[in-house]
């Protein structure tokens, strides 16, 4: 080759032009829904029927305060207790044992079927069974019943919570631990329940919401958690949509923090799931 010869390098394909692919549908469909939602809280903003100042003026008042606290004390006693006596069914229904699994399975399989209203009402009016209980109202008062009756209720879908959580661990760790030496009771407490807890904790964080809604259906028997304190006060002044919203958005604030405490605690049982954060 001389070297007046001049070798022109090969041109470079063309790179294609990326155009993004158009959605008008979503756009369309978001703007449509904003202003669905613009209009519905202008209607609630103005609307005088909703008595925002009434609203404000029962927000705290002491009544309503002391019901929401014993509506939380109601979900927090609910929760401790029936996940404890709904672990111990879980435990009995993966013993194999077939006493112990038959108990846990009918325990499970009743309260399940039987709605909570007519728990609480069957457990208020026990003393048509048993007289003797009948004349002791600090035995069977209409707070006991609402505690029994929550916390058998809450057990039998807690158990079932926990036992989806126990099976979610591979076998291959209950036999490590086995082979190690280990007591089954131990393998349960430091090898299958901390791995369970992934799977526990959004089905235990969605009972506990449940549960905090559920709470208001103890009014039927006189208890004044918060539903029933709102009651009280608007059978007295007649002023049932603002004292209702007084309550409604109570609810709302505390199911809220509940659903960023879940929030945290599952992301403190995912670490090292190998998913992202």
């Amino acid at each position: 080759m001389s070297a007046s010869t001049v070798v022109t390098p090969p041109e470079s394909p063309a790179v294609p032009r990326i155009v993004p692919l158009r959605r008008p549908g979503r756009w369309v469909s978001a703007a449509v829904v904003l202003a669905a939602l613009g209009v519905l809280l202008w209607s609630m903003a103005t609307n005088e029927q909703f008595q925002w100042a009434v609203v404000a003026r029962y927000f705290t008042a002491e009544a309503v305060l002391r019901g929401l606290g014993l509506t939380l004390w109601l979900t927090a006693a609910t929760l401790v207790l029936g996940f404890l006596l709904g672990g111990l069914l879980a435990v009995m229904r993966l013993s194999g044992n077939p006493v112990l699994v038959g108990v846990s399975w009918g325990y499970v399989w009743l309260f399940r079927s039987v709605p909570l209203l007519v728990q609480l009402l069957f457990w208020f009016n026990i003393g048509a069974l048993y007289p003797a209980l009948s004349g002791s109202t600090a035995v069977i008062g209409p707070l006991t019943a609402v505690i029994i009756g929550l916390v058998l209720h809450e057990a039998a879908y807690a158990a079932e919570v926990v036992r989806g959580g126990i099976l979610s661990v591979e076998a291959g760790q209950v036999e490590a631990g086995l082979a190690l030496g280990m007591r089954r009771s131990r393998v349960l407490r430091r090898i299958v329940l901390p791995q369970a807890m992934r799977s526990i904790v959004p089905g235990a964080g969605n009972l506990l919401i449940g549960t905090l809604k559920g709470t208001s259906i103890v009014s039927v028997l006189a208890v004044q958690d918060l539903l029933y304190s709102v009651q009280l006060i608007y059978n007295r002044n007649y002023l049932i949509i603002p004292l209702l919203l007084v309550a409604t958005i109570w609810y709302v604030i505390v199911t809220s923090l509940l659903s960023a405490a879940q929030y945290w605690v599952e992301r403190y049982y995912s670490r090292g799931a190998g998913r992202l954060s």
